[in-house]
């Protein structure tokens, strides 16, 4: 077996069915090593505006996998002001029942590595989809314009299940309905805080019924997919593709008229570019797929942009 064929046999597919119980999931918006080629998913289940405070309403936390929970490891997180102090990496065996939630395409039952929650589960418990695994963290892993969600990757049967390097890849269901919307780069503040300000536009073009998140484009204007990630704040992005089986290879990505990637499979380098508000630099656009609502998110320390200010977003070189 090839090594291609071999990732391909390994790749833990999450149902369609239980990413529709979450407001938002983004594979690439993320900084660290375990998003790395899309390894990984954070999964949002309440308001997805903007930050949630630490002392703020507690969010449930909905269990993405069926199985029996095994460990829960209590974790520091770097140290940030508007952070808990500790997180919690719960880890589930997925095999542990009479129908594993999630396999691999040999049929592997994977371990699942669950990350930002307060449990309310221990070890022995026995989970199900949708079952509450306790409330969301708002944990130091996160950056100021970061909403509380949960980070989910899977890890071999017999791989260190502590370690987040080296998670199994994640692949999209078929049967999930994604849109990729056009978007001509303005829009109207309708949320904002300091670090942060969402758009209203584009506008979601079916809310509740699909997910949908911003177009990228080859060069010559075709629809490649999805844009997920931080453009261009963190290392690289990926496309979430709105045809199944279509990953395209090292092929140009392009976002309002201007080239800002090349595309390896699902993942995406960022080129050199600044994403500007009203001419201003601002530190990028956080990206992801939307089941409720879709409005760009500009983010970045020092966003002036109180609501009902009209904006107009444009990349190009640094």
């Amino acid at each position: 077996m090839t090594m291609a064929a071999q990732a391909r046999a390994m790749a833990v597919t999450l149902s369609a069915d239980v990413l529709r119980r979450y407001r938002r999931f983004t594979h690439y918006n993320s900084p660290y090593a375990a998003h790395d080629r899309g390894c990984a998913v954070d999964l949002y289940p309440g308001d997805t505006t903007g930050p949630n405070p630490v002392d703020g309403a507690p969010v449930d936390a909905p269990a993405p996998v069926t199985g029996e929970v095994i460990d829960i490891r209590t974790v520091t997180a770097p140290s940030r002001p508007y952070a808990a102090e500790d997180d919690h990496l719960i880890l589930v065996d997925t095999g542990a029942g009479a129908s594993p939630s999630v396999a691999t395409a040999d049929g592997t039952a994977p371990i699942a590595r669950i990350l930002h929650v307060d449990p309310a589960v221990e070890a022995g418990d026995r989970v199900a989809v949708g079952d509450s695994l306790g409330t969301l963290v708002r944990a130091g892993f996160f950056a100021p314009w970061v909403a509380n969600h949960l980070h989910l990757g899977f890890r071999e049967p017999d791989a260190n299940p502590y370690r987040a390097a080296g998670s199994l890849a994640l692949a999209l269901d078929p049967a999930l309905d994604i849109e990729a919307v056009p978007w001509d780069g303005t829009g109207t503040v309708v949320a904002a805080g300091d670090t942060y300000a969402v758009l209203d536009s584009p506008t979601h073009p079916a809310p509740g019924e699909c997910f949908a998140g911003i177009a990228a484009t080859d060069e010559r204007g075709a629809p490649l997919g999805v844009l997920d990630g931080g453009l261009p704040h963190y290392d690289g992005g990926g496309l979430l593709p709105v045809e199944h089986g279509s990953d395209p290879a090292d092929s140009p990505v392009c976002f309002l008229g201007e080239r800002v990637g090349t595309a390896d499979g699902r993942t995406v380098t960022w080129a050199d570019v600044t994403v500007r508000a009203n001419g201003e630099p601002v530190r990028g656009l956080a990206l992801a797929a939307g089941r409720d609502a879709l409005g760009a998110k500009l983010v970045g320390e020092g966003v002036d942009l109180a609501v009902g200010t009209d904006v107009r977003v444009t990349v190009g070189p640094e």
